[in-house]
């Protein structure tokens, strides 16, 4: 009787022990972001219609960017995420004019194939360039230029594949830039990706057709120069049947204590081709602080762009200008 109960006590751990560690093995996580901004031009009155032109953060006075809300299931091989939005920020990232319902910003399933082996099929942020569409990921509160005309999302089906350590390589097939429900007119973009020591070399590729994106050719990186200073690196060009854009953008980060950094975005963006014979490019200053407050992020922001062979902006008299320069405070908090 003593054997037969300590194989039965046995038997019962065991059986608990699996179930715990099944448990361990499937994992469901919620986590999101709100933002919301102040802005106010320095150079020309508020109520003039005008903005930087980027993407995001366009709007004088007090504003909403988003709020968003990720809901993960992570099982021991297979995963789905689902990314909802709302707010301009979020219909700006989908090309959704409705700001108040939700929006999908990612809907993805994966399969873990191996260890060193991940298949991805649904929509998901694009892989190229330095800045991503929530706020809380990036150091500047506004965004680049080189950003904004890139790609935003991807509806498709990528491969990504460890080959070291440090070396990995991410295959895909989608629908045409910024296409991310259906491919109606049969055409697709193919891109790779190749990361080496945390150095990324991106490739993208659609017809142009349809308002396609053309040929991208993109490197997003950065090196910890000491343990407080950070220096991030983003370079692009593009070419659509002869005309396109190309920049480049550093993004020095110094870290002044644990709960405030100090980071500056220097730019230089142009365009080229048969639609801009006049070779028009900015300069664009961005200088952000970021004070950390438990899960809110603060982030106090003085912008300053200035083009050459071009006056896309109006003074504070109403006149024509090369240069506009604002100030935006905003909040970020993250769950």
């Amino acid at each position: 009787m003593k054997r037969l109960f300590t194989l039965t006590l046995l038997f019962t751990v065991l059986i608990i022990n699996a179930q715990e560690t099944e448990k361990k093995e499937k994992k469901f996580t919620i986590s999101g972001s709100v933002d919301a901004y102040f802005q106010t031009y320095l150079t020309a009155s508020d109520d003039s219609s005008q903005s930087f032109g980027t993407a995001f953060a366009d709007q004088t006075g007090f504003a909403l960017g988003m709020a968003n809300v990720i809901f993960s299931y992570e099982g021991e091989k297979v995963g789905a995420v689902v990314d909802l939005v709302t707010g301009p920020r979020g219909a700006g990232a989908t090309f959704n004019s409705d700001i108040v319902d939700g929006i999908v910003n990612q809907a993805y399933v994966y399969w873990n194939v191996s260890e060193n082996t991940t298949l991805t099929f649904g929509r998901w942020n694009t892989f190229l360039g330095y800045e991503v569409i929530a706020p809380a990921a990036n150091f500047n509160y506004s965004c680049s230029y080189l950003f904004s005309n890139g790609p935003f999302s991807h509806m498709g089906l990528k491969a990504d594949f460890i080959l070291s350590d440090d070396i990995n390589l991410m295959l895909a097939i989608t629908n045409p830039w910024d296409t991310n429900n259906v491919s109606s007119t049969g055409e697709y973009g193919y891109g790779a990706q190749l990361g080496f020591y945390n150095q990324y070399l991106n490739i993208y590729y659609d017809s142009g057709n349809n308002g396609g994106l053309g040929f991208e050719i993109d490197y997003t990186g950065g090196f910890d120069l000491t343990d407080n200073f950070f220096l991030g690196i983003n370079g692009a060009y593009n070419d659509n049947d002869g005309s396109g854009f190309y920049g480049a953008a550093l993004y020095p980060q110094l870290a002044t204590s644990d709960d405030f950094s100090l980071g500056l975005r220097g730019e230089y963006f142009g365009l080229h081709g048969d639609a801009n014979p006049a070779e028009e490019s900015v300069l664009a200053l961005t200088l952000t602080g970021s004070y950390v407050v438990d899960n809110l992020i603060i982030k106090p922001e003085i912008r300053l762009d200035s083009w050459s062979d071009a006056m896309p902006y109006l003074d504070s008299d109403g006149d024509a200008t090369d240069n506009l320069a604002a100030f935006t405070l905003a909040a970020i908090y993250t769950f």
